[in-house]
């Protein structure tokens, strides 16, 4: 028995500091590849490794082989569905049937398929943003997995000549086996999401949900570094002061957040956008083979501005509100400052020719 008790907790050790591996590594898989079905593919990959590694070398007990292969199979089932489930399940399946003996098709039943078909029924569909990171209920885990662990107790001792100290034994490290894993699981992934948060409102703008200057100023660097062309813009909203001082801060707020809304709407999935501070903001451009096409992508958004309906803003000048632009192109010997200080000096110019209004840098 206490050979048997030793076995078990060996499983269970493999199992658990397997999982705590695959975990770090998701973390960097994850910020890698862009496609989920590669992340859906190598998850199922790797428990599909876990739980032959768990039944290479097995308990044998009356022409059994007796592991804890079930619980990482339930534990993906449960935490991804039915098609985690099954492509996990195929080598073993194929492992088990190929090692054959008496207790094979009844192997493969009750500790690969049952598993997989009880976790995918206890399965909860998690919100897109949390497909890669979920958090498990530890109730509705925990009661699927006891449902499991009864159906094939009860199978094994009346289709097996399997004990009942033996099937105990075995219920309890499964048991220890799936909670530790769903706790790493959570643990790993609070962790990891809280550090994306973090990093999100450290490159984020408070007031409109734009990323601040720093990230924008980071991505552009890396464009550069990279040699990638591009056109930087900048934004300033017209008689902002005016429109502060006569409707106040919080209406003045609420603006910067419209015109961040607007922005992101007239920006491609390419462009990179920010607040660039107080009322100003910028975007970067890529993928221009033309100027005209720039002027295009300026003036829709600067188009989209004027036409919309601002709170109270009759009462500026010209009596609605808008925003003047100013574009600069990079080229080999341009630093970011240098575009971004052309791209201003463009904004000046066209402040100075009566704003609402685009205008492309040009050297004098």
């Amino acid at each position: 028995m206490n050979s048997l008790l030793f076995f078990f907790l060996e499983n269970m050790a493999l199992i658990i500091a397997l999982m705590y591996l695959a975990l770090k590594v998701k973390e960097l898989l994850v910020l890698e590849l862009k496609k989920p079905s590669y992340l859906l593919g190598l998850s199922a990959l790797f428990i599909s490794f876990l739980t032959f590694s768990v039944m290479y070398n097995p308990f044998n007990y009356e022409g059994m082989r007796l592991d804890l292969r079930e619980v990482p199979l339930f534990f993906v089932s449960y935490v991804g569905g039915w098609q985690y489930g099954l492509l996990s399940a195929i080598i073993p399946a194929m492992y088990r049937a190929f090692m054959g003996g008496p207790t094979a098709v009844i192997g493969i039943f009750q500790a690969i398929l049952l598993p997989v078909i009880i976790g995918a029924f206890f399965h909860r569909k998690h919100p897109k943003t949390d497909i890669f990171f979920p958090l498990i209920d530890f109730k509705r885990m925990l009661i699927g997995f006891l449902v499991f662990e009864l159906l094939k107790s009860v199978w094994m001792l009346l289709n097996t000549p399997v004990s009942v100290p033996i099937t105990i034994a075995m219920f309890f490290f499964a048991v220890i086996a799936v909670l530790a894993m769903a706790l790493i699981l959570n643990e790993e992934n609070r962790s990891f999401l809280l550090r994306k948060e973090l990093e999100m409102y450290s490159n984020q703008d408070s007031l409109t949900r734009l990323p601040n200057i720093r990230f924008f100023k980071n991505k552009v660097e890396d464009l550069l570094s990279e040699n990638t062309p591009m056109l930087i813009s900048m934004i300033d909203v017209d008689y902002f002061k005016v429109y502060n001082d006569t409707h106040g801060h919080q209406k003045g707020d609420s603006v910067l957040r419209t015109l961040g809304q607007l922005l992101l709407e007239s920006a491609r999935e390419e462009d990179i956008v920010a607040r660039y501070g107080g009322e100003e903001f910028v975007i970067c451009y890529t993928n221009i083979s033309k100027p005209e096409e720039v002027v295009f992508l300026a003036e829709r958004f600067r188009k989209k501005v004027e036409d919309y309906k601002f709170e109270g803003e009759e009462r500026q000048p010209g009596g609605r509100l808008t925003v003047s632009m100013g574009i600069s192109f990079s080229s080999e010997n341009k630093t970011m400052e240098q575009i971004i200080e052309q791209a201003d000096q463009a904004l000046y110019e066209s402040k100075r020719r009566g704003k609402n209004r685009v205008t492309i840098y040009e050297a004098s």
